[in-house]
């Protein structure tokens, strides 16, 4: 795996994002509540770190975990920072391209991103992974800055009768940013995301079956057929000239990085 590279997944970059979520060698945890622990990384030549969310979902079966990070219709019910979402195009029946936008607070702008999804499904558990690539008909959106996912993915495994989902996120928000900021904002908004998985999870079944209850082309290769195949000679790297907005007027952002139920629980 690389970033700005399309390609089919191997074993070995599976093997990558599963030892990542299943190791515990160099992170630190910064927050544990309940059934969630958060932990950061620090990685070479980054200045943004890791983090890594583990959370376990007592009352979600891993299948409903894993149907609902990947069904984009359902997303919008519960990812009140999504702007948009599409579907560009995929590359063979465990790997697509996409493409995905998030709002933020003002001075903050906008992110948008276009992002390969790969997923593996094993007896023992689930994967879902993504990564930055290019795609030539689809340049930085106006009002966005284009930013890059280096690596993000979960592991999902069964718990009984619930499950336990790992996350990891290496990511380059791009434009003008303090780098304390982004840090301290990604542990702040990690175990946010994770309730609100949680709780969409909950509810997936009952929307489920009023929604295309039996579409899952991620889980059926079958109803893949139909679908865009994506171009990779329309995939090469690419950089962008972008605008650089100075975003750093701490005083204007009305960012939560304090949440009354969650700061006792997170480590400086």
């Amino acid at each position: 795996m690389r970033v700005n590279v399309a390609r089919v997944w191997e074993d070995a970059d599976y093997q990558k994002v599963r030892s990542l979520c299943e190791e515990n060698d160099g992170w630190e945890e910064v927050y544990k509540k309940k059934d969630i622990s958060i932990f950061t990384q620090n990685i070479e030549n980054s200045s943004y770190q890791m983090i890594k969310a583990i959370a376990l979902f007592p009352d979600v079966s891993a299948s409903v975990a894993y149907d609902v990070l990947h069904d984009s219709a359902y997303r919008a019910k519960w990812d009140k920072y999504m702007i948009k979402q599409e579907s560009i195009g995929i590359i063979n029946p465990n790997n697509d391209v996409c493409y995905y936008s998030l709002s933020s607070v003002s001075p903050i702008r906008p992110r948008d991103f276009v992002m390969q999804r790969s997923w593996l499904e094993t007896d023992k558990d689930r994967l879902i992974c993504s990564h930055s690539v290019c795609h030539e008909d689809y340049p930085p959106a106006k009002g966005c800055i284009r930013a890059t996912i280096l690596l993000s993915g979960y592991l999902i495994k069964e718990k009984g009768e619930g499950c336990e989902v790992t996350y990891i996120s290496h990511s380059d928000p791009k434009g003008k940013l303090p780098t304390w900021l982004v840090n301290r904002v990604t542990k702040v908004v990690a175990p946010k995301v994770i309730k609100k998985l949680h709780k969409a999870c909950l509810g997936y079944t009952e929307w489920k079956e009023k929604h295309h209850p039996t579409w899952k082309p991620w889980s059926v290769p079958e109803q893949q057929m139909d679908l865009v195949r994506v171009d990779l000679q329309k995939c090469q790297p690419k950089d962008y000239d972008q605008e650089i907005i100075d975003e750093s007027n701490l005083s204007a952002v009305s960012i939560n990085t304090k949440d009354d139920e969650d700061e006792d629980s997170l480590k400086n």
